[in-house]
């Protein structure tokens, strides 16, 4: 686990705050944290999905891929279905044809075909927890730290899907360090959950780091350095800056 951890710690600027941790440990807490949790799997395959839709497909292809996605989103934003039967449905090919006009479009598709996938398995593994713990399914309020990361971006292309790239990179980076920190100090259902989803979510981040390079082209990686490095001093930021509102993503808890 230390090799696996050792460039996602260089990756990121700062380690999750020991307060966090003690806030995210207590008991009170779960119910927050794997709801949390089960948003933002829903959410990493939405923002791959979209990347996929915009920069790779014909909308004949996207449209298939929304409908592909509806069970989940139902499930979220209208409670509405019956979560045991959505492992039937989490079947995606990479299959998909890219725009004849987009130079990394079968890349792109191949990379995030695979994460949504993978999203939205731990998805469905975080509702069987919770199903396990008795914690109902109920809405949440989003955390600070999308948002906080997303308004950064550029305003003109490929900046945009670069940046945004990056800041895949970064959420599934912090997300993977995350779960190495609590493993420790939850009980051996959760820590061996959390200590699964590890590979996945390392090698998310690195997928997204790549795709961003191989878009910039090298004559532009100084560029791209440079936007990681940005991107990561605000991810710090917010990890370390008091927070009032706790979520799996949220800073330092403020009181």
């Amino acid at each position: 686990m230390e090799d696996l951890l050792k460039p996602i710690q260089e990756f990121l600027g700062c380690e999750t705050p020991k307060e966090w941790i003690e806030e995210a440990t207590k008991t009170e807490n779960l119910p927050t944290v794997l709801l949390d949790h089960l948003v933002c799997e829903l959410k990493a395959g939405q923002q791959a999905m979209y990347l996929i839709r915009k920069y790779a497909v014909d909308k004949e292809s996207g449209d298939a891929l929304l409908k592909w996605l509806e069970p989940f989103e139902r499930l979220i934003y209208k409670k509405e279905g019956d979560w045991r039967e959505l492992a039937d449905k989490n079947k995606l090919s990479k299959s998909v044809l890219p725009k004849s006009d987009s130079p990394y479009g079968q890349e792109l598709i191949d990379k995030m075909v695979l994460l949504i996938k993978e999203e939205l398995h731990h998805f469905y593994q975080v509702l069987e927890i919770m199903d396990e713990y008795d914690i109902e399914y109920r809405s949440i309020t989003p955390a600070r730290y999308a948002k906080g990361l997303i308004r950064n971006v550029k305003t003109y292309e490929p900046d945009i899907l670069i940046d945004k790239l990056i800041i895949g990179a970064y959420i599934e980076a912090r997300s993977c360090e995350r779960f190495a920190a609590l493993a420790p100090h939850v009980d051996k259902r959760l820590s061996d959950f959390y200590i699964s989803l590890l590979r996945s979510e390392a090698r998310h981040y690195q997928d997204y780091i790549t795709l961003a390079k191989q878009i910039a082209g090298d004559a532009n990686e100084e560029k791209v350095e440079e936007r990681i490095k940005f991107f990561g001093e605000i991810e710090a930021k917010l990890i370390n800056s008091p927070d009032s509102d706790f979520k799996f993503h949220s800073g330092r808890p403020a009181s």
